[in-house]
């Protein structure tokens, strides 16, 4: 009996090992089994990193979500660019989500996801530099990159095809690097993915696109290529999560804003991060600290409202370093708008009032109601939130208030409300505006 019983469980294996069903080198079932996903990543502004304690970066958030939807616990190691295709390879991460660029060379050696972003190749250079203006100008100039990069890829083949192009190449340094030793005038030329340069031209304003020289490219994670199953699910997953708002919301906490630049805007900030803020500076941290807010956010905040001017007065009457009205002001117990530090006590105080009429929603989407709320007061975003109800989107997404909000504007919805009409696009600017501002000030050394 014990033989027939052996020589079934047998029979079982080899018809599930020859159909497929069963593999001992499947990723996606020692993943299952193990309860862990282990993913390969790049530390960068893309990528991976670590801000006062919070793991972030967009495609730490995507891998998140992926381990999520595998129920299972999520990994992340960054082993460095040079290593990354080969800590895979020796099994020793699940998958590769780093931004990646399908290019021939690399479908060699794994296999890809369908494309989660399109990007292109551009020729970064510094305003001003006006020597480059299509592929042929590369000719005889010195073009600085990281190694065994898609861009790397590229200028190896117009290298071939004839064009006399000079490489420098750099052993694991980071695109963000480079594009921050062109606006410091170090070296002259870099490539940058067209995602990459859209989020670091806020931190680096005075770089501009030179030409593209590649069409237009596709991102993909990267698993071994015997791991159909795991490429399968990694699939249906971004499928799943474009359909269902959670790729939207994602692209748009990193990239929202990125694609509308203020040159004179974001280079005035930058300026002014070295003037004025100093002033302030140590009240904004104290306050800040008082009621748990990253007193950068605080910053951005104060920046927009007046520029870090004590004395602005808005057309509307708000006047002071946070903008506050006469009621706001006598609200929160602030006797002298003018008075710098009155005032950024009595803005803090009052966005802190309205981040807790948001207690239930997600820290991220709860900070963006309450600034928006801070612009165009807290009725409005609640009128807001009930269009969006009607309309079937989700009423603790921004996202959703951002197709509202604008509506206000409109009498045949903001009749439907309670406090009536609003320029509601004035908000939607605002909160974009700040949280741009912040995530300059959250990678600006000695901010």
């Amino acid at each position: 009996m014990k033989i027939k019983l052996a020589l079934i469980y047998l029979f079982i294996v080899l018809y599930a090992f020859i159909s497929g069903c069963y593999n001992p080198n499947d990723t996606l079932r020692k993943i299952e089994n193990r309860g862990q996903l282990v993913v390969i990543t790049d530390n960068s502004a893309h990528g991976f990193y670590l801000y006062q304690d919070r793991l972030m970066g967009f495609e730490y958030q995507l891998a998140k979500e992926f381990a999520d939807f595998l129920n299972v616990e999520l990994t992340v190691i960054t082993p460095g660019w040079e290593k990354m295709f080969d800590t895979l390879l020796r099994s020793q991460g699940d998958l590769i989500a780093s931004s990646l660029t399908k290019t021939t060379r690399r479908k060699t050696r794994v296999a890809f996801s369908d494309e989660y972003m399109p990007v292109q190749q551009q020729v970064i250079v510094r305003k001003g530099f006006r020597g480059i203006k299509k592929l042929s100008d590369l000719d005889g100039k010195t073009v600085h990159i990281r190694k065994n990069t898609s861009y790397h890829e590229r200028l190896v083949e117009l290298k071939k095809s004839g064009l006399n192009i000079h490489l420098a190449l750099y052993e694991d340094t980071p695109t963000e690097e480079l594009l921050r030793r062109v606006q410091n005038k170090e070296i002259t030329i870099t490539i940058a993915d067209s995602n990459i340069f859209r989020l670091n031209r806020r931190y680096y304003p005075d770089l501009r696109i030179a030409f593209p020289i590649s069409e237009q490219q596709s991102l993909g994670w990267a698993v071994k290529k015997h791991d159909v199953r795991l490429m399968k699910k990694i699939n249906q997953f971004f499928d799943i999560i474009k359909k269902d708002g959670t790729f939207p919301r994602i692209y748009n906490k990193y990239y929202a804003g990125t694609e509308i630049f203020d040159y004179v805007d974001i280079k005035k900030f930058h300026k002014r991060l070295k003037t004025r803020l100093p002033v302030f500076k140590q009240i904004i941290e104290k306050e800040s600290k008082k009621y748990n807010f990253d007193w950068r956010l605080i910053a951005a905040v104060i920046y927009q409202e007046s520029q870090f001017n004590p004395n602005a007065i808005s057309y509307t009457g708000v006047r002071g370093l946070m903008q506050l009205t006469l009621p706001t002001a006598d609200e929160m117990g602030i006797s002298n708008r003018l008075n710098p530090e009155e005032s950024i006590k009595g803005g803090i105080k009052y966005l802190h009032k309205l981040y807790n009429q948001f207690e239930n929603l997600e820290p991220d989407e709860r900070l963006k109601f309450a600034l928006g709320s801070y612009n165009v007061g807290y009725g409005h975003v609640k009128d807001a939130r009930n269009i969006a109800l009607k309309k079937g989107l989700d009423i603790n997404r921004w996202s959703s208030l951002e197709q509202t909000l604008p509506l206000l504007r409109y009498r045949e919805y903001h009749e439907k409300t309670d406090f009536g009409y609003a320029r509601g696009t004035e908000p939607v600017r605002y909160v974009n505006r700040i949280l741009t501002y912040y995530n300059i000030l959250k990678m600006t050394p000695k901010a």
